[in-house]
């Protein structure tokens, strides 16, 4: 049993909105079309000249009581000693019970193998352009970005018929490495760390500026927190 407990402060004030965590994600994550372990909310109100513009990167919060591992019927989705939220495909049955569970539909379904892109084989111009097959063939992988240190931990790319979803890039905090969409965000709006040493940059951060999560009303208790706002 391990004391750390990890988690992420997300500041507003910092992000610039760029989308290079989602994009990161899904290269480091060999993330499928369509599904967004990093996703973002984008919110506009008022009318003009009077109007208010917000982003929030989102991504699997993390509970510490989450719902979709209260409603998995076979221990697939479960946490962690460190208190992530995990899923283990071998175990999984693909019932989906966790997609209605989590409140902020951060969990994905493979209802079709991934990456169908990739095995299409018309091309946009004829003696021009290569089909996704073409490419993916000249690569010598299932895609042509496909990173290989995912599957340390969890499968490369997930199978059809079961749930994918933001691990928090376990394969690399377990060695001790930030997860990709922190090391990769331009303006360091993201901070992972331990939330259990009140000397760690979450902690600090948190000590710092009044946090908030999302839809504390659920009672999931998140380990994504944000502070400050955009």
């Amino acid at each position: 049993m391990t004391n750390e407990r990890w988690g992420m402060v997300i500041d507003l004030h910092r992000c610039v909105g760029c989308g290079g965590c989602d994009i990161s994600c899904k290269t480091e994550n060999n993330v499928t079309e369509g599904f967004h372990w990093s996703n973002h909310i984008i919110e506009t109100r008022g009318k003009f000249p009077d109007v208010n513009y917000r982003y929030i990167p989102t991504l699997c919060n993390h509970c510490e009581d989450a719902p979709c591992v209260a409603n998995c019927p076979t221990t697939a989705m479960h946490k962690s000693d460190e208190g992530l939220t995990l899923h283990d495909p071998d175990l999984c049955i693909g019932c989906a019970a966790c997609m209605v569970s989590c409140p902020y539909g951060a969990i994905y379904r493979n209802d079709e193998k991934p990456h169908s892109r990739w095995r299409d084989e018309e091309v946009a111009i004829a003696g021009c352009t290569s089909s996704g097959k073409e490419v993916a063939e000249k690569s010598g992988e299932e895609i042509p970005h496909y990173n290989a240190e995912r599957a340390e931990t969890y499968k490369g790319i997930r199978p059809k018929g079961i749930i994918e979803k933001c691990t928090m890039c376990d394969h690399r905090v377990a060695k001790g490495k930030d997860p990709w969409c922190v090391e990769s965000c331009p303006s360091g709006a993201r901070i992972f760390g331990d939330l259990n040493d009140p000397a760690s940059a979450p902690r600090k951060a948190l000590a710092k500026h009044p946090p908030r999560v999302l839809q504390k009303e659920k009672g999931t208790d998140p380990h994504v927190f944000y502070i400050r706002d955009y």
